[in-house]
């Protein structure tokens, strides 16, 4: 068996904080000599206004291992939400990177090898909240960046498990009636 990680997947939703601070990001990991490096590099320099791609950092210039870039799912045009989201948050995936290696979800040994490209979730309505408590705001992005690692490492939720959960879960925003009209 192969120690090589092609490719994994995974993604979580942290809420429980004030409204616009919930976290749901999706990861793709894998080693930087396959698709995830290519997509990495290509990500990285094909630039889209309003989806600036950014490597997730500690400070100004200390970027984490394993090389993590970030992707907004949210098209970023207003001053105050790019600095809530390369400020912030990009500081609490980089973070939550870091625990993840920590935790050994992902082998330290291998750090240098992978890539993590991370689709982020903000919410647009962030900019609206008055006395932003970016502690709070920063826990929770944290913990879902760690989550949504941790998750692709172990290939969670397993097909079993989804297989034998399928009729029983209810996906969050399904808006059908009880008429099986939308």
């Amino acid at each position: 068996m192969s120690n090589r990680i092609v490719l994994r997947a995974g993604e979580a939703l942290v809420a429980g904080g004030p409204p616009g601070t919930a976290a749901e990001p999706e990861v793709v990991i894998g080693e930087l000599d396959g698709p995830v490096g290519t997509a990495l590099a290509t990500l990285t320099g094909d630039q889209v206004a309003g989806h600036t791609r950014v490597f997730a950092l500690l400070n100004t210039d200390i970027m984490v291992r394993p090389i993590t870039l970030c992707v907004s799912k949210v098209t970023v045009d207003n001053p105050r939400y790019t600095n809530i989201l390369m400020g912030t948050v990009q500081f609490a995936i980089a973070n939550g990177v870091l625990d993840a290696v920590r935790e050994g979800y992902i082998p330290k040994e291998k750090a240098n090898d992978l890539g993590i490209i991370c689709s982020v979730w903000l919410a647009p309505t962030i900019v609206d909240v008055e006395n932003l408590d970016h502690k709070v705001l920063f826990d929770i992005h944290r913990r879902g960046m760690t989550q949504a690692i941790r998750k692709a490492m172990s290939n969670e939720p397993t097909i079993d498990w989804l297989l034998e959960n399928q009729d029983s879960i209810t996906h969050k925003y399904y808006q059908m009636g009880l008429d099986g009209k939308v």
